[in-house]
């Protein structure tokens, strides 16, 4: 019956809800347009008994003005959010459009080196940037007058009152205080090894230089270290001739010449054939066919006692490298001030890097 479908109507009306303007709409349409539902009973009243049209006119009218009251009050309430929301926005809300991000290439080129040497069996080694002079210098076997102590190299943070310079605090100046670390934790008592050290020690460190093109106060470096009974030479040539082929491409041939480091013996310089003309000779490598990327060799005797490993048992290999040289390799970045600018418009072009 009419009536029913009215009442029913009426129920429906009064929990009508809305979240935003086309809601609202949408509900206006259903129930008051020309083909709404409200519509529809008024088309139907002709059919009502004559001794019923008074009460059902009245109910239909009734039905009509709840209606048109109901949605009116949305439509305001609606109105009033939208007003409220342009006076107070959400200071918290994201930005629209959102632009996402991308990796620093510092960061894709530390992973991949982290990778390369994972995959050799190398695990992740970590130490405070802030460190003292025992395991930075003290234990990697640099004399007491040795420049790299010196102010001019050196961030100190505070230097002892009593002249120990072993207890001196500073910035660590290159990542080998990590290994001294992992050196110190890792020995018995009576100088043997725990297990075999095998560790990489990615980081920042501190230099007291100008800053220019080619130098920077601030950088980032990987270490790796090897140590266990019979490692050789020949060991560390043919893990540096791996990542070399994995980092730089399958061809690529290593030259290690004769160097100096205080905490190995022997000590090299490691160049790679220059990937960007071949090895023939161009700008890039000044027409020597190499490029120069880390320092390496074997773990000096004194390290090791320093460090409390028994250097008559066991021997060992440390390397070194730059990860903003590798990276200018790669990338061919001409100026190191670009790494720490935070400009977007130079890091997003390492998304298809990334």
């Amino acid at each position: 019956m009419i009536l029913d479908k009215i009442n029913e109507l009426l129920k429906e009306v009064e929990t009508l809800s809305a979240q935003n303007a086309e809601e609202v709409e949408q509900l206006r349409l259903k129930y008051l347009s020309k083909k709404g539902e409200i519509t529809a009973l008024m088309n139907d009243f002709r059919n009502v008994a004559a001794e019923q049209k008074k009460e059902v006119g009245m109910k239909i009218n009734q039905l009509k003005q709840m209606a048109l009251d109901r949605i009116n009050q949305l439509r305001d309430d609606c109105q009033q959010c939208d007003n409220a929301a342009t006076e107070c926005p959400d200071l918290t809300r994201t930005p629209y459009p959102i632009r996402l991000g991308t990796r620093h290439p510092l960061t894709i080129v530390t992973n991949e080196i982290i990778d390369i040497f994972s995959r050799m069996g190398f695990v992740l080694a970590d130490g405070p940037e802030v460190e003292d002079d025992l395991h930075v210098f003290t234990r990697m076997n640099f004399a007491p007058d040795h420049p790299a102590r010196d102010m001019q190299d050196t961030f100190f943070v505070s230097q002892h009152a009593g002249g120990d310079v072993t207890k001196n605090i500073l910035l660590r100046s290159h990542t080998s205080s990590v290994q001294a670390r992992v050196m110190e934790q890792m020995h018995t008592d009576d100088g043997k090894l725990k297990a075999p050290i095998r560790v990489i020690c990615p980081g920042r460190v501190y230099r007291n230089e100008a800053i220019t093109a080619r130098a920077h106060c601030f950088f980032h470096q990987v270490e790796g270290l090897y140590i266990d009974k019979n490692v050789s030479f020949t060991d560390l040539k043919q893990v540096l001739l791996s990542f070399a082929r994995e980092m730089f491409g399958p061809d690529t041939k290593i030259r290690l010449r004769p160097s100096y480091f205080p905490f190995t013996e022997p000590s090299a310089e490691m160049d790679i054939s220059c990937f960007i003309c071949g090895g023939e000779g161009c700008g890039f490598c000044k027409h020597t066919g190499w490029v120069e990327i880390l320092g390496c060799g074997m773990v000096d005797p004194n390290v090791l006692r320093e460090c409390g490993i028994d250097p008559d048992i066991y021997s060992g290999y440390a390397f070194g490298m730059g990860v903003e040289r590798i990276t200018n390799l790669k990338y061919r970045v001409s100026d190191l001030r670009m790494f720490s600018e935070n400009d977007t418009r130079f890091l997003h072009e390492f998304e298809a890097a990334d």
